[in-house]
C-alpha cells in the first residue's frame, strides 16, 4: 500500500466515525482544533518556523496573519448549521439536507503555509470531513506543524486524530496521487498547481493568479488612500496574491499621491533604475526571479544594481502601456508597485481591464473614491471577482473584521481565471446537499404573463 493509500484509508475510517455526529459534537471538535492552532504559543511557534523555513516575508506579519485569519474563520463558522436539515421551503415542497463530501485533499502554498492550513482545515472539519494536506516542499515543516496543532485539539476533545493528516515529504508525484484519490481538492497556489488540480479527475476548487489594481480618483482622501495602499503592498513583504501591484491615479492628484507615498517610505525609480529592476526581476524576460520575492526593498534594489535609502519600504515604477513589453503590469510578489496616470474615469476602468487581462484576470481590484456612482460603474465593468472600496487589498480581499468578506486564503477568480467559482472558498464549499422534494399543488405557467410583452411587440 502506498503512502497516500495508507493515509486515505485512515482518513476514511476517521471520517466515518464523525459522519453522524451531532451539531454539538462537531462544533466542540472545531472549537478544540481551532483553539489549539490559534492560541498564542501555537501561533508564535508556527510563525517562527514559517519565517525560518520559507525565508519569505516578515515574522510579525506572519504571526498576525496566522491568528487573524484563523480567528476570523472561526467567527464565520460560529453558529453555522452543518449537520441535518439546512433549509425547508414548504410552499415548494423542498427540504435540503447537509452531507459531508468525504476526504478533502488540500494543497498549501509556501506564501501562507500555516494560516491556509487553519482556514481550510477548520472549514473542512466543520462539515464532518477529513483532510489530507499537501504542503509546498519549502513549507513542509511549518505546514505540518500547523496540521499537528489541529490534530492535538481533536485528540484533546476525544475525536479521531486522523481527520487531519499531511504529506510529510511532499513531491509532485505524491501530490498528484493524492488529488486523484480524494473526493474533493482545494488548491491554493500557483497556476501550475491549480491546473494539475483541475486535471486530476477529482472535483476541485482552484484559484487564479493575483494582480490587484487600485484606482485613486480626485475625490479620494489621499493620505488615507496612500496609507492603505502602503499597508496592502508591504504586509508580509507582499507575499499575498492580493497585495496592490498597480495604482491607477487621476492626473490632477498624481504628484500629491507621489508625495504621500514618499512620506511612507516609497522610492520612485528613474528610467535607468526601472530597467535595472526589470532585468533583475525577470532575468529571462518572462519568469519572476524568486530571489526578489518577499524581500525588503533595499535588498531588491541591491540585487538590481542600484541603492535606495535604508528606510525605503517599497519601490515605485511608472508605466503607461500594458502588454508583454511592460512586465511591471504583471504580478510581482514583491514590494514593487507600478503607477499609472489617467485622465477621465473611463480610462481608469480601461487600465483595470487591461492590467487584469494581462495578469490576474478575474481576481480583484480596488478603488479609493467618495463617489458611489464610480464604485457601481467599476463593479459593472471590471472583470474581477471582488472589489475593495477604500480598503487595503491584502487585508480586505480574504476577509477582515471591518468588512463582510468571508475569511479565506483561497480566492476564486471565476471563469476569467479558469476557476469554477468567483467566491472566497469557505465552509459551504465543503459539503454536499441532498434536495428532498415532496408533491405540491400544480403551479402551471401562465402563457399570457410570460409572453404578453413579446406578443404585443412581435405578434403571436
Amino acid at each position: 500500500m502506498s503512502i497516500i493509500q495508507e493515509k486515505l484509508a485512515r482518513a476514511r475510517a476517521a471520517q466515518q466515525q464523525v459522519e453522524y455526529w451531532s451539531q454539538q459534537q462537531i462544533d466542540a471538535l472545531v472549537a478544540a482544533a481551532g483553539w489549539e492552532i490559534y492560541k498564542q504559543e501555537s501561533a508564535v511557534e508556527c510563525a517562527t518556523l514559517a519565517h525560518k523555513e520559507t525565508r519569505l516575508g516578515v515574522y510579525e506579519d506572519k504571526l498576525l496573519k496566522h491568528q487573524k485569519k484563523i480567528l476570523g474563520t472561526l467567527r464565520d463558522l460560529d453558529g453555522v448549521k452543518s449537520v441535518g436539515i439546512l433549509e425547508e421551503i414548504p410552499e415548494k415542497g423542498l427540504m435540503k439536507v447537509i452531507k459531508p463530501v468525504g476526504v478533502v485533499g488540500a494543497l498549501i502554498p509556501v506564501t501562507n503555509p500555516t494560516s491556509s492550513v487553519g482556514c481550510n482545515g477548520l472549514s473542512i472539519l466543520k462539515n464532518r470531513n477529513a483532510v489530507i494536506f499537501a504542503p509546498h516542499p519549502s513549507g513542509k515543516g511549518c505546514s505540518g506543524l500547523a496540521a499537528q496543532k489541529l490534530r492535538d485539539g481533536i485528540r484533546k476533545m476525544g475525536g479521531p486524530e486522523d481527520l487531519v493528516q499531511w504529506i510529510e515529504e511532499p513531491s509532485v508525484e505524491l501530490t498528484q496521487e493524492l488529488m486523484a484519490a480524494v473526493d474533493l481538492v482545494v488548491a491554493t497556489g500557483g497556476p501550475g498547481m491549480v491546473k494539475a488540480a483541475y486535471s486530476s479527475g477529482t472535483p476541485a476548487y482552484g484559484v487564479g493568479a493575483g494582480n490587484a489594481t487600485v484606482i485613486v480618483d480626485e475625490t479620494a482622501d489621499l493620505e488615507d488612500a496612500a496609507k492603505k495602499i502602503f499597508l496592502g503592498k508591504t504586509f508580509d513583504n507582499a507575499t499575498s496574491c492580493s497585495s496592490e501591484n498597480s495604482a491607477v491615479i487621476e492626473a490632477t492628484i498624481y504628484d500629491r499621491m507621489l508625495e504621500e507615498f514618499r512620506k511612507l517610505g516609497g522610492y520612485l525609480c528613474n528610467a535607468e533604475e526601472k530597467q535595472k529592476l526589470a532585468n533583475a526581476m525577470w532575468p529571462d524576460g518572462h519568469v519572476l526571479n524568486r530571489a526578489i520575492v518577499a524581500r525588503p526593498a533595499p535588498r531588491i534594489a541591491e540585487l538590481a544594481g542600484f541603492s535606495v535609502p535604508a528606510e525605503t519600504r517599497f519601490i515605485m515604477v511608472e508605466a503607461s502601456e500594458v502588454g508583454p513589453e511592460e512586465p511591471f503590469a504583471g504580478e510581482k510578489l514583491s514590494v514593487v508597485i507600478t503607477l499609472w496616470k489617467y485622465s477621465g474615469f473611463d480610462r481608469a476602468i480601461e487600465y483595470v481591464k487591461q492590467i487584469t487581462g494581462f495578469s490576474g484576470y478575474g481576481h480583484s481590484c480596488g478603488i479609493h473614491t467618495t463617489r458611489d456612482d464610480r464604485v457601481e460603474e467599476l463593479a459593472l465593468k471590471a472583470p474581477v471577482s471582488r472589489i475593495m472600496v477604500r480598503q487595503a487589498q491584502s487585508a480586505a480581499n480574504s476577509g477582515n473584521y471591518d468588512n463582510g468578506m468571508p475569511f479565506s486564503l483561497t480566492l476564486g477568480c471565476g471563469s476569467w481565471g479558469g476557476n469554477i467559482t468567483t467566491e472566497n472558498i469557505s465552509y459551504w464549499h465543503f459539503r454536499n446537499v441532498t434536495w428532498v422534494s415532496k408533491p405540491i399543488p400544480p403551479v402551471v405557467p401562465d402563457e399570457e404573463k410570460i409572453f404578453a410583452k413579446h406578443w404585443a411587440t412581435y405578434g403571436r
